[in-house]
């Protein structure tokens, strides 16, 4: 069964969903939750209690299991996102390199783009070549919102934007 719950943040209201203890997806506003779905928010505490502490600017890294759902380039990419640090930033290119093939940038990207777990898998640290903000499925305001909260937290400073 998928249990789903509701986190209010300073980004708007962020929906989770998990299936046997892992988190399996992150939706920001405005969504909606399938009929099918069991509100639950005990079953995603942990989930909550993370992204709580992250907009609060006491978490970098999350320790959670996930299980998003994806073919397997979907997943390399996806890997590869969880290993850009916090407050930084890397390029559709870079990924690209990184996984063997300078070519499949465009593949890269729409994978990024079909992340279903922001925020905790990091697709907001991906960038445009030139340094712009370029897709982000929840908006570039929020894009910009959380590379602003990270730089800041990561420079030592309690981010002030919320």
């Amino acid at each position: 069964m998928t249990a789903y719950a509701v986190l209010d943040s300073p980004i708007g209201e962020i929906l989770l969903t998990g299936e046997d203890g892992a988190l399996t997806r992150l939706y920001m506003a405005p969504f909606d939750a399938d009929p099918a779905w069991e509100h639950d928010p005990d079953a995603l505490a942990e989930p909550l209690r993370q992204l709580t502490e992250y907009f609060a600017g006491e978490r970098r890294d999350f320790e959670l299991t996930l299980a998003p759902a994806g073919t397997d380039f979907q997943r390399q990419v996806w890997d590869r996102l969880l290993e850009i640090p916090y407050g930084e930033t890397t390029t559709y290119g870079a990924l690209a390199l990184a996984l063997g093939d300078p070519r499949k940038v465009r593949a890269v990207g729409l994978a990024n783009g079909r992340n279903p777990i922001s925020i905790v898998v990091p697709c907001h640290r991906v960038i445009g070549a030139d340094g712009s903000l370029v897709g982000y499925g929840g908006g570039l305001e929020r894009k910009r919102a959380l590379l602003a909260h990270e730089a800041e937290v990561a420079a030592g400073f309690r981010a002030t934007l919320w």
